[in-house]
């Protein structure tokens, strides 16, 4: 009972990190899902949310900044779609990925450029970040909310997926991409909604991630974004169940190391597990093996 009590606050910020990349490794695997492809820049998205939510904050109330960041996260990660990757549609797959590299790297001297490269306060956002008391554990709200929060956005990305016809258009393009786009299906109006869900999900997913942390920095996107991309690997490059079942275990794995006392190796963990992945089950807990066609 006191090794649960004692390991519990390591345990529920397990949880509510695992939660917060799988709302990033979501928009890793859909654009993999579809374009075959990983979106470098996804991590800086991220980044870019919140230094748009301290931006919007200075002028505007908490009511109106939140909805507000998402929108231009939003709109952020539509411009990065139609900039690097749509003029590069029939290009080598190795042209792309440069050119999402390219954009990663922009976004964050964009951001070095108007921070000074110095670290920006986030906001405190009411109730969320309130510390409450769960079993003689104290932690921030935030840290309960975030798994429920995880859960409903996944289950309606799930039936978006399943029952709309942008889903369909989505599930079409993923298996077979030049078939669907003989059968009349728009495709450029499918990646441009894949990236546009992932930004959603990647400007939720900061607001709660920086609710527990100080502030933004232009790098700050880069070990979560890489550590997402690891959790959508583990699980399943292109699945989103598994996307986010490897999100959760990443997570929680890493703050339990931090609480036996290995921190300095809790972010070689996740990079030791990618590479296990890759050595044994290079197609991950839920992913399809992909077969030739002759």
């Amino acid at each position: 009972m006191n090794a649960l009590q004692n390991n519990l606050p390591y345990i529920l910020a397990g949880i509510s990190t695992g939660g917060q990349y799988a709302l990033i490794a979501i928009g890793y695997t859909m654009v993999y899902g579809i374009l075959r492809l990983i979106n470098f820049a996804h991590g800086d998205v991220f980044m870019a949310a919140g230094l748009i939510m301290i931006s919007v904050y200075t002028f505007m109330p908490l009511w109106v900044s939140i909805p507000l960041t998402i929108i231009l996260t939003v709109l952020l990660g539509f411009a990065v779609e139609r900039v690097a990757y749509k003029p590069l549609r029939t290009a080598p797959r190795m042209s792309i990925m440069i050119s999402a590299i390219g954009m990663s790297y922009l976004l964050q001297n964009i951001a070095l450029y108007f921070t000074g490269g110095l670290l920006k306060k986030y906001p405190t956002i009411p109730w969320i970040s309130d510390s409450i008391t769960i079993m003689g554990a104290v932690t921030k709200r935030v840290t309960v909310i975030t798994p429920f929060l995880t859960i409903i956005l996944v289950a309606g990305l799930v039936y978006l997926i399943k029952h709309t016809k942008i889903g369909m258009a989505m599930r079409a393009v993923s298996k077979d991409f030049e078939t669907a786009q003989l059968m009349g299906i728009k495709i450029d109006s499918v990646i441009s909604t894949t990236f546009i869900i992932g930004s959603f999900l990647a400007a939720v997913g900061s607001i709660l991630f920086f609710s527990n942390y100080p502030g933004v920095t232009p790098t700050v996107g880069g070990m979560p974004g890489l550590k997402a991309f690891v959790a959508a690997v583990f699980g399943g490059i292109g699945s989103i169940p598994g996307a986010v079942i490897g999100a959760f275990l990443i997570g929680i794995c890493e703050n339990i190391i931090k609480g036996v006392g290995l921190t300095t190796f809790s972010d070689a963990f996740t990079f030791v597990l990618l590479i296990a992945v890759l050595m044994f089950m290079p197609t991950g807990l839920f992913g399809e093996k992909v077969t030739d066609k002759v």
